[in-house]
């Protein structure tokens, strides 16, 4: 599968919906899943949280977006890796051509999170307080969704 990202206006995906419901989210422990796209809101609701942890330190937009571009692409576990932690909900891939469409889905998923992410975060070169007081929560309990060693 390919993620297209081709912004139509007034049109909605899955990541406007994770940013924009990031903050309620964040603070339950348990979530009900009903299909596909919770299961995926819950990996970038996650995500969200690891990218406002990796910003903690005050830094720049400019070195903001540096940051969160390297850990988009950087190392992380997948579905079925042993660190991943949302193996529970998420089936393994079936075969080594299916665990590198998920890996490039993953990754584009990430990076255009990221992107999306500091647009709404920063105003201007600082990051807005009130989204970084949401970096030291847990969403669900679970503190990273790259995997332990990742």
């Amino acid at each position: 599968f390919t993620l297209s990202i081709s912004p139509v206006a007034d049109s909605e995906d899955i990541i406007d919906e994770a940013i924009l419901l990031f903050r309620a989210n964040s603070f339950f422990r348990n979530f009900e899943i009903k299909g596909g796209a919770d299961r995926l809101l819950i990996y970038l609701t996650l995500y969200i949280s690891e990218c406002l942890t990796k910003l903690i330190k005050p830094v720049g937009l400019n070195e903001a977006t540096k940051i969160l571009n390297t850990h988009a692409v950087g190392n992380f576990a997948i579905p079925g890796d042993a660190g991943f932690p949302l193996n529970s909900l998420f089936d393994k891939p079936a075969s080594r051509n299916d665990l590198e469409l998920m890996r490039q889905y993953l990754s584009q998923l990430r990076q255009e999170l990221s992107n999306r992410l500091l647009a709404k975060i920063y105003d201007g070169d600082k990051p807005s307080k009130w989204w970084m007081s949401f970096a030291k929560r847990k969403f669900m309990n679970i503190a990273s969704v790259s995997g332990v060693g990742y």
